[in-house]
């Protein structure tokens, strides 16, 4: 990547620093897994966005260039499935070419990997993290809604270890009932293999999971359990604002992360802004809503008017969710908070 020597603090009223921009490149996903984009809702004849409502790459790249000016160094791109979307890596060619980019992230279901790996590293994408939430097959299949083996999923792990990528990171969203056997599992199989699996508590996503609390894993209860399979100890941070605690394994062969959004929030160190599949600025993975960067944009307004209207966002932003999520359930386990936009529109 480009990077400069420095760049500009845009802090929101909580003092918090625009470091991160989240792009989803699609609406559209392969898989169906229901505390996402549920088949019973998401069938066949779900209307997704018709493509002149999706952002082009060459908007996609205008708009990533105005964020890096005003801060953003790392990008990550989602969908929905960001793979589904064609030629993504030209996009990523384009998008390695700002100046002031310091790394660019894809986070995907890894089924669509073993075609694209290749062509992706090569153009210059640096990470990659696979979600993979059971190595268990009818465990998996249940949590995909499409009845897809665990098999595809690894071969594009593979995939991606052959293509260069050299430290893979493997999501597993932990769901009390579901998949909860799934934390002992993920941690013996990649033990030593380079690849970090970090296991996040089951999150009230969106609008469409049916969540309640008593199907969360709490942080502590995973590394206990993660512990059981082989001594883990704290780690330091990377850089201030990671979403993920770090603990290594004491015989040295690695470590995994968790990320603890409901039992231990850390909405106080974050950096991240998010751009929708059609355009929106959202400040939170929690938001009802966003700001339309699309519409002004497409009528013509400038870099200045289009940076300036991004920085009024930031510097109004409030957003601290998770934090303020314990005073919102009720006594039966469900929040109460109102409408929120869908993680297939915004990523993770």
């Amino acid at each position: 990547m480009n990077a400069t020597t420095t760049l500009p603090t845009v802090t929101d009223t909580l003092g918090r620093e625009m470091r991160d921009l989240r792009i989803s490149v699609t609406d559209r996903c392969n898989f169906r897994c229901p505390y996402c984009m549920p088949a019973e809702v998401f069938g066949a004849r779900y209307a997704f966005l018709p493509k002149p409502e999706i952002l082009s790459f060459e908007e996609i790249e205008r708009l990533t260039r105005l964020f890096v000016d005003l801060g953003v160094r790392k990008l990550r791109l989602t969908g929905g499935e960001p793979l589904l979307r064609a030629d993504l890596a030209a996009l990523i060619k384009m998008l390695t070419r700002i100046d002031g980019v310091e790394d660019i992230a894809l986070t995907t279901n890894g089924y669509l990997l073993p075609r694209h790996a290749i062509a992706l590293h090569a153009a210059g994408l640096d990470r990659v993290t696979v979600s993979l939430d059971s190595l268990d097959d009818d465990v998996f299949k249940r949590m995909n809604g499409r009845e897809i083996s665990v098999e595809p999923v690894l071969e594009g792990i593979r995939a991606a270890e052959a293509a260069g990528f050299d430290q893979i990171k493997i999501n597993c969203v932990v769901q009390r009932g579901v998949n909860d056997q799934a934390v002992a599992q993920l941690a013996r199989h990649f033990k030593g293999t380079g690849h970090i699996v970090r296991f996040i508590e089951y999150m009230d996503v969106g609008n469409l999971n049916h969540w309640v609390l008593s199907e969360v894993v709490p942080a502590r209860e995973i590394v206990a359990r993660v512990n059981d399979v082989a001594p883990i100890e704290p780690a330091a941070p990377n850089y201030r604002g990671e979403v993920a605690s770090r603990y290594r394994y004491a015989d040295g062969s690695g470590e995994i992360g968790v990320i603890s959004s409901v039992s231990q929030p850390f909405c106080g160190d974050c950096t991240r802004a998010r751009l929708s599949t059609d355009g929106h600025l959202l400040t939170c993975l929690f938001a009802a809503g966003g700001t339309d960067l699309k519409t002004p944009l497409r009528a013509g307004a400038g870099d200045d008017e289009l940076r300036a209207l991004i920085h009024s966002v930031w510097t109004a932003r409030t957003d601290r969710y998770s934090e303020e999520r314990a005073n919102l359930i009720d006594e039966s386990g469900h929040p109460h908070s109102g409408p929120k936009v869908e993680m297939y529109q915004i990523g993770g």
